[in-house]
């Protein structure tokens, strides 16, 4: 495996490809997710609930603290930002708990709602803890679900590829927020009898849907979903690292590196 990079290198490199800092998602959008959580929207809660009444101003100031992102309410278009230093803080505490699944040996389960970029990242820690003698389970495979009730719409499912859950829709990877396909898979260990993983290690619904059954529960959230955050705050996440989401797959590699090393993780980066 290549070297991984220190942390004042990796700073160097989120920052220069808007992984954190001066990131693509605009202040516009950011209020718009904001509201849409605190209406509880249940596209943008991820599979939380969370526990107290959260305002739009509520949430600006908690993404304040754990993204980075502007505090000042009236300011309502334009660039917005993630600090790179809280990023850092978030993947140096992500990379803590992947080190004690590898210490414990722990049943770990990991999935992305956003495979078209996040895949790579999380199957390189599947394969890290794999390699360490963690089991990396594949719970609910091919279990699916009519996401939309549009005529001809196909039916979603849970697939796995590298020990790394998705949801597919025919053969195409999908982008989702929702809890089901996680809620789906621990159902279906429950009732195997098997045991719940020990740890999720996710993004999106497939990590709060997680937090919010108890389960240790990691990921990475972006600035304009603040569902992750918030369910850190409560107590349900137990590290949501903030980053720009879409990023191209390869500029992640550095940080996947930094993370495995960490951990005392191997992999094939």
């Amino acid at each position: 495996m290549t070297a991984a990079p220190t942390r004042d290198e990796l700073r160097d490199h989120l920052l220069t490809h808007r992984i954190a800092g001066a990131v693509a998602t605009p202040r516009e959008d950011n209020l718009r997710k904001y509201a849409m959580f605190a209406e509880r929207d249940p596209y943008h809660l991820f599979g939380l609930e969370p526990e107290r009444v959260w305002t739009q101003g509520d949430v600006i100031k908690l993404m304040a603290d754990r993204a980075g992102v502007s505090a000042d309410p009236k300011f309502r278009a334009g660039q917005d930002h993630i600090d790179v230093d809280l990023t850092l803080d978030g993947l140096d505490r992500f990379a803590d708990r992947l080190g004690v699944a590898r210490e414990r040996r722990q049943r770990v389960l990991v999935a992305t709602g956003h495979p078209s970029t996040l895949l790579a990242v999380h199957l390189a820690f599947a394969t890290g803890l794999r390699e360490a003698g963690c089991e990396v389970i594949e719970a609910g495979a091919g279990w699916s679900y009519q996401a939309s009730a549009q005529v001809g719409r196909k039916r979603r499912s849970i697939a796995y590829f590298g020990g790394v859950g998705v949801t597919a829709e025919g053969g195409s990877l999908v982008h989702t927020h929702s809890a089901r396909p996680i809620r789906a898979a621990l159902a279906s260990l429950a009732g195997d009898g098997e045991p719940l993983p020990d740890l999720v290690v996710a993004d999106h619904g497939w990590c709060g849907g997680a937090g919010q059954t108890g389960i240790d529960a990691i990921g990475f959230a972006d600035s304009n979903d603040p569902a992750l955050f918030i369910g850190e705050a409560e107590g349900m996440v137990q590290v949501a690292v903030p980053l720009d989401d879409g990023i191209a797959p390869r500029h992640y590699t550095p940080m996947s590196r930094y993370v495995l090393a960490r951990a005392g993780l191997s992999g094939a980066l």
